[in-house]
C-alpha cells in the first residue's frame, strides 16, 4: 500500500506559482518545448558568450565576398595586381576567340571582359608573340640563306630584347595614353562612356593574339604570304579595337574621333609592318675583302 507522503511523488511548488503570480510579464522557458532554439533561449535568460562576437566578425567578412565588394588597397601593391591574375582558363579561351574573330555590334568589354579585365591573358599574349617573332625571324634568315656558300648562321638573341621592348611598350604605353586621352575627354563631355585603365590594357593585350599565328606564317618565304597575313592580322585587330572604344568616341566631336580612331589604327599599322620590315628583312651577306677578287680596270694603252 502506497504511502500517502511518498518521496517519490510529483508535488507542485507553491513558491514557483507565487512567484508566477507576482509577475505575470516574467519570461518562462519550457523543456518540453522542442521548437525553441537555444539562440532564443539565450536571448530569454540574457547571455551573450564571447564567441558570438567573432561569429559576427565572420558572418561580415563572408557576406563581403558574397557581395563583390573588396577593399581598396593601393595600386603599387602587389595585392592590387593578384586579383587580375585570378581568372579561369575558359574565360580565357573566350576572350582569345572574341579578339580573334570580332563581330559588328558586340563590344569586347561588355561582352568579354564584363568589368573583370584580367592581366594574364595579356601577358601570356605579348609573352608568346615576342618570342614567336625572334624564333620566326631566326628561322626565315636561315632558310632564305640556306645553301650559300659563304653563309655561316648566328643565332641573333637580341632581337629577342628588340622584340620584347617593341610589343610590351606598345601593349602599356599606348593604353596609358589613350586612357589619360579618353578620361580628359569625358571631363569635357559628361555623357561619354568612361573604360578603366586596365580594361584599355586588357583589350589591347588581347588584340595582339591574333598576330601570333600570322607571325609563324612569316617564317615561310614567300613576299604574297606575309602581306596577305598582315592585313587579315590587321583588319581583325583594328576591328577589335575601333568597336570597343567607338561607344566612349560616338559623342564626341567629329574632328576628335577621327583623330583617336587615326591614332588607334596608325599604331596598330606601325606595329605590324614595323616587325615584319625590322625582323624579315633579307640581311645582306657580308662581303670579303680580298686581292683576288678586287678586279681593276685599267686603260689599254694607245
Amino acid at each position: 500500500m502506497a504511502s500517502a507522503k511518498d518521496p517519490f511523488q510529483f508535488q507542485e511548488f507553491e513558491e514557483a506559482g507565487n512567484l508566477l503570480e507576482a509577475d505575470r510579464h516574467a519570461t518562462t522557458i519550457s523543456i518540453e518545448d522542442e521548437d525553441i532554439s537555444p539562440e532564443k533561449q539565450r536571448k530569454a535568460a540574457d547571455f551573450t558568450p564571447d564567441g558570438d562576437d567573432e561569429d559576427t566578425l565572420d558572418n561580415d567578412d563572408k557576406a563581403e565576398l558574397l557581395s563583390g565588394q573588396k577593399k581598396s588597397v593601393p595600386f603599387w601593391t602587389f595585392e592590387y595586381y593578384q586579383r587580375f591574375f585570378d581568372i579561369e582558363t575558359h574565360h580565357v579561351k573566350e576572350r582569345i576567340i572574341g579578339s580573334m574573330l570580332p563581330w559588328p555590334g558586340k563590344n569586347f568589354i561588355n561582352v568579354y571582359l564584363r568589368r573583370n579585365p584580367d592581366l594574364y591573358g595579356p601577358f601570356w599574349i605579348c609573352t608568346t608573340l615576342v618570342f614567336a617573332i625572334a624564333i620566326s625571324g631566326n628561322i626565315s634568315n636561315f632558310l632564305v640563306h640556306l645553301g650559300k656558300p659563304n653563309y655561316k648562321y648566328t643565332p641573333e638573341f637580341r632581337k629577342v630584347t628588340i622584340a620584347a621592348t617593341a610589343i610590351f611598350s606598345y601593349a602599356w604605353l599606348v593604353p596609358l595614353g589613350l586612357w589619360g586621352l579618353l578620361l580628359w575627354r569625358n571631363n569635357k563631355i559628361m555623357n561619354l562612356v568612361s573604360y578603366s585603365f586596365m580594361e584599355i590594357v586588357c583589350v589591347y593585350g588581347y588584340s595582339l593574339s591574333i598576330y601570333i599565328p600570322a607571325v609563324v606564317l612569316w617564317v615561310l618565304p614567300y613576299e604574297w604570304l606575309r602581306w596577305c597575313s598582315i592585313v587579315v592580322a590587321l583588319c581583325l585587330s583594328g576591328s577589335v579595337l575601333v568597336m570597343t572604344f567607338w561607344p566612349a568616341l560616338r559623342d564626341d566631336h567629329p574632328k576628335v574621333i577621327i583623330a583617336i580612331v587615326s591614332a588607334i589604327v596608325v599604331l596598330n599599322v606601325l606595329l605590324a609592318v614595323g616587325c615584319k620590315a625590322y625582323f624579315f628583312s633579307k640581311p645582306e651577306l657580308p662581303v670579303e675583302n680580298s686581292a683576288a677578287t678586287e678586279v681593276t680596270k685599267r686603260p689599254s694603252p694607245p
